[in-house]
């Protein structure tokens, strides 16, 4: 449900659980028995592959490798990596056949359904190629929150376009995934090893699935806030924050990327850097960084730094003032360069948890000063928008801004996700 400014797409992304990704496969041990020197189970799935004649081996292969093809990209190269992920590892190193890589590298892999469950929390940026885009219209790139089994979240991604005359088109995602080859890379926190991901080998962005690796995101990658960064010597990178969940505890990470087929992720150090929800400013102001956050819960913070990877003190910017933000305020997204300043969408949390999205506007020289906030919320719960996973949220990750209109992708009820566009001089004119 809209304020009159909004114009509602009827685009409308929901989960798929066809959509699967190869991942890691590690079976659980009997740790009495291995501590009385038995194998390892791993080692005894392996021996009990090498056991089997070459025929055997060859025909189970053939059946694997035909039922995985469909949905998944480079099936043979994902197992014999897998295999390699374990020889001298998991198993003792041992000299193999290429169909008895492949195999072993089979048992110890599965499939997850990645957006089997929900399909929500957008961001969106500029895709870097417009080569081919009708004038006045503009491609680009959306990232998602994709949970499947366990409620494990991922990165997902779309691409799609957005019309001269407002109207929104996004593109079919390929019937296959990938798994992304993973090397360790020297970390933004100290002693934090990250992580790089290369796709190389993908045809269409919607086939790279960023999902769970490290210890820290074993629960999940959690809501993606993608910006286009400027640098002050002109280059462009997308870099997106977001939320590493361990089961335990959670900490903010930020991804890099150039092309979208190699990515970086890296923890944030720092006393700011634990809480949920921050999303960096599109360029340096006065010379250093700046990030928006949600430090206590409750306000939406602004912080500086001369450091991308360490975030420290920081002081509230928006604090909650109208009903249905009573209970806590975020931004949903990073802050859009306009020419009357910065634009920041928001999102305020109301009675029966229901939550909104409003915007607010900051100085662009100065963006602790705010200059002015709509006062009532661009979007809400609808009836029939109301139930879903997670019942009265209507969310965003990120929006963008084109030719004076604002392209705000949300999510709804935690579960599926649509398009809103606004006027951007409406809705600076409906602003206090």
């Amino acid at each position: 449900m809209t304020n009159g400014l909004v114009t509602q797409s009827q685009v409308l992304l929901q989960p798929d659980p066809t959509r699967v990704v190869i991942r890691t496969f590690t079976p659980a041990d009997d740790e009495s028995e291995v501590a009385a020197g038995g194998r390892t189970r791993a080692q005894r799935i392996a021996d009990r592959v090498l056991a089997l004649d070459p025929r055997t081996v060859a025909e189970e292969l053939h059946g694997v490798v035909a039922k995985m093809s469909e949905h998944h990209l480079n099936i043979e190269s994902v197992l014999l990596r897998r295999f390699h992920e374990v020889n001298g590892l998991q198993i003792a190193p041992t000299a193999v056949s290429s169909d008895q890589a492949h195999l072993i590298g089979a048992y110890f892999s599965e499939e997850y359904a990645f957006e089997a469950a929900a399909l929500f929390n957008p961001s969106i940026v500029p895709a870097p190629d417009q080569a081919g885009v009708p004038t006045g219209a503009l491609r680009f790139i959306l990232s998602l929150r994709g949970v499947g089994e366990g409620h494990v979240s991922s990165i997902t991604f779309r691409t799609g376009v957005l019309n001269a005359d407002g109207s929104i088109a996004v593109d079919a995602p390929s019937e296959q995934a990938m798994s992304p080859c993973i090397e360790k890379i020297p970390g933004g926190a100290p002693d934090d090893p990250g992580i790089r991901l290369t796709c190389e080998d993908s045809r269409d962005l919607s086939e790279i699935v960023i999902f769970p690796v490290t210890a820290y995101q074993r629960h999940g990658i959690e809501d993606l806030r993608l910006v286009r960064f400027v640098g002050e010597d002109g280059e462009i990178t997308y870099i997106g924050t977001y939320t590493a969940f361990s089961g335990d505890s959670l900490r903010e990470e930020l991804l890099r990327t150039k092309d979208f087929k190699t990515f970086d992720l890296t923890a944030l150090g720092g006393r700011g850097a634990s809480a949920k929800g921050m999303a960096l400013f599109p360029r340096k102001i006065a010379g250093r960084y700046a990030m928006l956050g949600r430090q206590d819960h409750e306000n939406i913070w602004l912080l500086t730094s001369d450091d991308l990877y360490r975030w420290d003190g920081g002081a509230k910017l928006v604090a909650p003032r109208w009903p249905w933000e009573f209970i806590q305020m975020g931004n949903c997204g990073s802050p859009i360069e306009i020419d009357e300043g910065w634009l920041v969408i928001t999102h305020g949390v109301g009675s029966v948890r229901t939550y909104c999205i409003g915007a607010c506007l900051l100085d662009k020289d100065d963006p602790s000063k705010v200059l002015a906030r709509i006062t009532v919320p661009l979007i809400q719960p609808s009836e029939a928008e109301r139930y879903g996973y997670v019942p009265n949220v209507v969310y965003s990750c990120g929006a963008l801004v084109h030719d004076r209109m604002l392209l705000l992708p949300y999510a709804i009820a935690d579960n599926a996700t649509t398009f809103a566009t606004v006027e951007l001089d409406s809705l600076i004119a409906a602003m206090t």
